[in-house]
């Protein structure tokens, strides 16, 4: 009898696959705002969601917002069907949630991809370990926000109102024209390789670099 007990107490802590993905809500993308918020349907509601347990540049911190609002707008475009996990309300009224399409975590591929930063205060919804290591591969590689010699971070940013605003000019790289600190297009670039360079390690193409969208810029450059 206590081994029944036991056995069924060991089963009640279980969750299966199929529990796990009951907690997942349907949804459909309706826009896009920054890199960090969406609008979807859900039922017949619409509802903003902050995407959790990540910060994205504010669209001041130019180009880095920017770019982080047009890769999102490219993983979720409108009329995307998602899955919604979500983790609180905000004082906002928001939702709070982590955003998948079909398997991928919208959320964890924002920071893969140094579109965005783990937001370690709100961490404790999320599997903090793959955040904290898919952020620190984005910061070795120099992806995105993180190609820069001093990054604000988004909430430093926030704090600091429009004073930090010169704090997050990048600061050009050997490898990349002084233009990345303001607007390039493609006469700045002497070669496509250059200007192609610029696009891989600006992902979203803040420039608009790649007008025809086949992953490559500036095609007629030597």
């Amino acid at each position: 009898m206590k081994k029944t007990i036991l056995l069924s107490a060991i089963a009640s802590l279980i969750i299966s696959p199929a529990a796990i993905a009951q907690s997942r809500t349907p949804a459909t993308i309706l826009s896009v705002g920054d890199g960090d918020t969406v609008r979807v349907k859900e039922g017949n509601r619409t509802v903003t969601v902050r995407l959790s347990c990540i910060d994205a540049p504010e669209m001041a911190q130019r180009p880095y917002g920017e770019g982080a609002s047009a890769r999102l707008k490219q993983l979720l475009p409108v009329g995307q069907s998602v899955q919604l996990r979500t983790i609180t309300i905000d004082r906002y009224g928001r939702k709070v949630a982590e955003v998948f399409k079909g398997e991928q975590s919208i959320n964890l591929a924002m920071v893969a991809e140094g579109q965005a930063a783990a937001y370690r205060q709100y961490l404790s919804g999320c599997n903090a370990d793959q955040y904290l290591k898919a952020e620190a591969r984005a910061k070795s590689q120099r992806l995105g926000f993180w190609n820069q010699s001093r990054p604000v971070m988004p909430w430093d940013f926030r704090r600091g109102g429009q004073r930090a605003t010169s704090k997050t000019v990048a600061q050009p790289s050997n490898n990349f024209p002084a233009c990345v600190n303001s607007d390039c297009d493609c006469s700045d670039f002497k070669t496509q390789a250059e200007a192609q360079r610029v696009l891989v390690a600006f992902p979203g193409d803040p420039f608009r670099l790649d007008g025809d969208k086949n992953g490559r810029a500036c095609e007629r450059l030597p």
